[in-house]
């Protein structure tokens, strides 16, 4: 009997408790609430907003604050130099560097002991629960996991914490019998440098037996590209014939499937979305025909949602979100994250269970003339253009063209593509009308040229976003390349490096 056989059947009775997701989510919800408010009541935070007299949510909303970073970063100093009891029980020793502010170059958010049990590691296992349920046949356990991750951060350190990419501070605390089945080994997973690393992980995971993938699509596209220039094979199932499952996250996969789906041809071979952050894990794709994710309701964070089409909207509980709406997502988490703004856009696909898309970024859209155009418009936009014209795209971010010498505005779009359309304008034009299909905002800007001309694409050299993450420090990891801003801060620099 193979390995993936005998473990199986631990998985049964998580498989009977996520049948709960049909018609007890707001009764999960309600728990975790109950649950987060009761260990954190003694804390300095909990004193402050009343948390041991809060026995109802409209209490929760009365007596706690929506927080972004900025208003948070005081209390996670303090946590940060040592000090107990602050945000959440305890000491917190680990903090995920994530992107920055407008403030500061780099967010530093709290890892606890419950945050990694309860949210991370938690999130890692139901997606093997999960990924079982649908594959009865799975041998993922006879083989290794190629799991990429990033490094830790020393020069952040301070003597009561350490710093580190979400994904080294889980590789660094992770039961050691779990690697017993990955790959690379730890020393190497924890490299600073992607480029030495991108090589060594190649080098270490070739001559194993490797029958699943986790990471980032465009970082773990890079290692596999490696894997291939050394092994001189055509197909990556040729390296590891006992392939079958890539289980990724951080970015949409839109852009890179047909690339995987061209370097691994194997009809075993399956891939499974999921939703996790440096603020936790939130969602996992349950169903391989269904690209939404399940919202995962019994978990360590509480959710709520501000719908983003309405100026002021109220914010609402996860049971009262309806399916179809844009919402930026608010959570609290027993990493000590209270009523915050994670900055993550979603939209329901379904209430029964809880399923949602991620559509973008607050920050992460372009509505410099009233056309609302999101993340999801821009993937759902790109992949039409490109099964099309048979292109495929490696990279891209977009900006607004404010005026030119013309008094034209336009979006300008910068795509390194991995495979060039044979008709650049064409492609141009396919993508500018399936975005004006897809997003009535922008179709009325766009009516008659007279607020928002056609879409200009620029061609981006090979490697241009490798080499400007590169240069920012933000090589591999889960560090993603911004898709489309309001300003033209990224695309600038980018245009300015696409010269040399």
């Amino acid at each position: 009997m193979s390995l993936t056989a005998l473990v199986r059947p631990l998985f049964a009775r998580r498989w009977r408790e996520l049948e709960r997701y049909d018609s007890q989510g707001e009764q999960l919800q309600r728990a975790v609430l109950a649950r987060l408010l009761t260990k954190a009541r003694d804390t300095e935070y909990g004193r402050n907003h009343l948390f041991g007299a809060t026995k109802t949510y409209e209490d929760f909303v009365r007596n706690v604050p929506v927080n972004t970073y900025e208003e948070l970063k005081g209390d996670i100093d303090q946590m940060r130099q040592g000090e107990s009891d602050i945000l959440w029980p305890g000491r917190v020793k680990w903090y995920a560097k994530s992107s920055g502010t407008t403030n500061d170059k780099s967010k530093f958010i709290p890892v606890s002991p419950d945050g990694l049990k309860h949210l991370h590691y938690k999130g890692g296992a139901d997606v093997v629960a999960l990924y079982l349920r649908n594959n009865p046949n799975s041998r993922m356990f006879d083989g290794k996991g190629l799991i990429l991750g990033g490094s830790h951060a020393p020069n952040y350190n301070l003597p009561g914490s350490l710093v580190g990419d979400l994904s080294a501070i889980l590789i660094e605390n992770i039961n050691p019998v779990v690697n017993l089945v990955r790959v690379p080994s730890k020393k190497t997973a924890l490299l600073g440098d992607f480029e030495v690393k991108r090589d060594r992980i190649a080098r270490e995971a070739m001559t194993k037996n490797v029958t699943n993938l986790s990471g980032v699509p465009s970082w773990m596209l890079s290692v596999l590209n490696r894997v291939m220039e050394i092994s001189g094979k055509t197909h990556l199932e040729e390296v590891w014939p006992n392939l079958e499952v890539f289980f990724h996250g951080g970015v949409a996969f839109t852009p890179y499937r047909e690339q995987y789906q061209n370097l691994i041809t194997s009809p075993r071979m399956h891939y499974m979305e999921t939703y996790n952050a440096s603020e936790g894990f939130f969602g996992i794709q349950d169903d391989p025909n269904d690209k939404s994710m399940l919202l995962m309701l019994d978990y360590d964070v509480f959710y709520e949602f501000q719908e983003l089409s309405v100026e002021s909207s109220p914010i609402v509980p996860l049971w009262a979100v309806e399916k179809g709406k844009n919402y930026a997502m608010i959570i609290s988490t027993s990493c000590g994250l209270w009523r915050y703004m994670i900055g993550d856009t979603v939209q329901f696909t379904s209430t029964n269970p809880y399923k949602i898309i991620i559509s973008g970024r607050t920050k992460s859209f372009i509505n410099a003339f009233g056309e609302e155009l999101i993340v999801d418009n821009a993937e759902q936009g790109l992949k039409y253009a490109c099964e099309m014209t048979g292109a495929q795209v490696l990279e891209y971010t977009a900006a607004p063209v404010f005026m030119d010498q013309n008094a034209k505005c336009r979006h300008q779009w910068l795509i390194e593509f991995a495979k060039a359309p044979a008709d650049l304008a064409q492609f141009a034009d396919i993508l500018d009308r399936k975005l004006q299909e897809l997003n009535s905002d922008y179709e009325a800007k766009r009516f008659k040229d007279i607020t928002l001309q056609h879409l200009e694409i620029i061609p981006a050299r090979p490697n241009l976003f490798n080499d400007w993450m590169k240069l920012r420090g933000k090589l591999g990891g889960q560090h993603k390349v911004p898709r489309l801003s309001n300003s033209r801060e990224h695309i600038e620099q980018l245009l300015s490096l696409n010269e040399k």
